[in-house]
C-alpha cells in the first residue's frame, strides 16, 4: 500500500463511501503480513515509494503466488514486480491475475495496475552487447513499472563506437542513464564522458575466463574516471532500474 492508496482510503471514509470498520480491515495487515514462510512488507510503498518486489529465484511457484496475492489487495492500485522468475512461476501467477506480463529474457513478471508516469524525464537503458540484453531488460521493466518513461538502445559497445555516436542526441537527452556492460565494461566511461546526467553502471557476467564472471567489468566501472558514475552489483538490472527511478523522481 502506497501513499496514494492511504489517501484514497481516508477520502472514502470521509465521503462515507467506506465504513471505519472496513477501512480498519484493509489496514489490518500493516505494517507487515506474516505468511509463515514470508513477511509481506506492506509499508514498503510508504517508505520507499514502491511496493515490495518479489525475488522468485529459490521460491516455489506456490510461495510466489501467495506473496503476490497479498500484494494485490483490492483497495490498492500499485504495480507488482516479480524478478528472476521462470515459465512455471509465470503460469502460476497467470492463474492468479490475467494482468501478469512475462518478460522471458530477464525472467521479470510485471503486473501493471497503474500506468501513471511520475518520473520527471526519460530513463535510457543501454546495453553494450546483445548478450547483455537480459540484464538490461530487467532494468528497463523495473524502471517502467515504477512509473517512468523508458527508452532502450542495445548493442552499442565500444568495439564499434560509430554505433554509439549514431544515438548521441538520444543519449544526451536522457535524465538518467542505466548502462549495462560485460567484458571489460568500458562503455560506461565512454557514455558518462558524453553527458551531464547520472549514469548507473550495471556490470554483467558476460565475458570469457579472465572476466571472472563480471568482476573485471565491476572493477573497471568502480574505477571509472568519469565522475557521474555509480555502480550496482553484477547482473543486478533490478537495482540499476530502481536507483534510476529513484533519481528520476527527485
Amino acid at each position: 500500500m502506497n501513499k496514494q492508496d492511504i489517501e484514497r482510503l481516508l477520502e472514502d471514509v470521509r465521503a462515507h463511501k467506506l465504513s471505519v470498520a472496513r477501512a480498519v480491515e484493509q489496514l489490518r495487515h500493516m505494517p507487515f503480513e506474516d505468511l509463515g514462510f514470508a513477511k509481506i512488507d506492506h509499508h514498503r510503498g510508504l517508505r520507499q515509494g514502491f511496493a515490495e518486489v518479489i525475488y522468485a529465484k529459490g521460491k516455489t511457484p506456490r510461495q510466489v503466488v501467495a506473496i503476490a496475492r497479498g500484494l494485490l489487495r483490492p483497495r490498492t492500485n500499485h504495480n507488482v514486480l516479480i524478478t528472476r522468475a521462470d515459465s512455471s512461476v509465470f503460469r502460476a501467477v497467470g492463474r492468479l491475475t490475467r494482468a501478469a506480463e512475462f518478460h522471458p529474457l530477464s525472467g521479470a513478471i510485471a503486473i501493471r495496475r497503474n500506468r501513471e508516469i511520475i518520473g520527471k524525464g526519460t530513463i535510457l537503458v543501454v546495453a553494450a552487447g546483445t548478450s547483455d540484453i537480459p540484464v538490461a531488460e530487467e532494468a528497463a521493466v523495473t524502471a517502467e513499472i515504477m512509473g517512468n518513461k523508458v527508452d532502450t538502445i542495445y548493442d552499442i559497445g565500444v568495439a564499434g563506437l560509430h554505433r554509439l555516436l549514431h544515438h548521441r542526441e538520444t543519449i544526451a537527452a536522457a535524465r538518467v542513464i542505466v548502462c549495462v556492460a560485460g567484458m571489460e565494461g568500458a562503455l560506461v566511461s565512454v557514455i558518462a564522458g558524453l553527458v551531464s546526467a547520472p549514469v548507473i553502471a550495471v556490470p554483467t557476467s558476460v565475458g570469457y575466463g579472465a572476466s571472472f564472471g563480471g568482476l573485471a567489468a565491476l572493477l573497471a566501472m568502480l574505477n571509472s574516471c568519469a565522475s557521474n558514475v555509480s555502480v550496482v552489483n553484477i547482473d543486478n538490472g533490478f537495482g540499476g532500474g530502481f536507483v534510476a527511478s529513484t533519481v528520476n523522481r527527485l
